[in-house]
């Protein structure tokens, strides 16, 4: 039986059984005892995206990792990083560093402001989508000035632009390209703002291997 720790674009958390190239956290949420959710879904507004492997580190996946035998925090899987971006993850700190400082400075370019931690978690709190942030219509005529790695929904599913097309988003990687003549509804943006402003001015995320085929 899949553990729920598997994060959709729109940030909600399901259980199935694909991990993706990334793993993350948004604090401890899960009981060590039976590995299920507790009722919230993030303990802090420090979202993150994480290296799957570090330094040869082992964890017991929603078990008990934490100090004197405590939870730690639950480990989160994402596809690859555009799903995380979406979700409204960014980059660690510290297990990649020179991405998340990278990440930092097209953030800040993009939003013409300081992008320290805190800061850029405080923002990204206010736009994710799983934390109430607004929903953001999308024209077709707007789809390309949008950056390479942005996420929209079209009736209730994620597509991916990626080289001017649309991808659509599933647990196992993305299918074929879409024209947005063939999209079931209107589109919306899903991730938040300021990280498509970051893409904008030059963050490259990892893509899963199935958006190249």
């Amino acid at each position: 039986m899949p553990l729920q720790n598997r994060v959709d674009p729109f940030g909600d958390i399901h259980a199935v059984a694909a991990r993706g190239l990334f793993t993350g956290n948004r604090g401890i949420l899960h009981d060590p005892r039976t590995r299920t959710l507790r009722t919230r879904r993030w303990t802090t507004r420090a979202w993150i995206v994480c290296a799957l492997a570090l330094d040869g580190r082992r964890r017991d996946v929603m078990g008990r990792n934490g100090r004197n035998g405590g939870a730690g925090w639950t480990e989160l899987f994402f596809l690859d990083e555009v799903t995380a971006l979406a979700a409204g993850h960014r980059p660690c700190f510290f297990c990649r560093r020179e991405r998340a400082l990278h990440f930092a400075r097209c953030f800040a370019a993009g939003a013409g402001d300081r992008a320290r931690a805190g800061e850029i978690d405080a923002r990204l709190h206010g736009e994710r989508r799983a934390c109430g942030g607004p929903v953001l219509p999308v024209e077709v005529v707007q789809l390309p000035t949008l950056p390479d790695g942005t996420m929209l929904e079209s009736a209730g599913r994620a597509y991916a632009l990626y080289r001017g097309h649309l991808l659509p988003w599933d647990f196992g990687g993305y299918g074929p390209p879409h024209g947005a003549d063939g999209l079931p509804g209107p589109l919306a943006l899903l991730t938040p703002p300021s990280t498509v402003a970051a893409l904008r001015t030059g963050y490259r995320p990892v893509w899963h291997p199935t958006a190249r085929a």
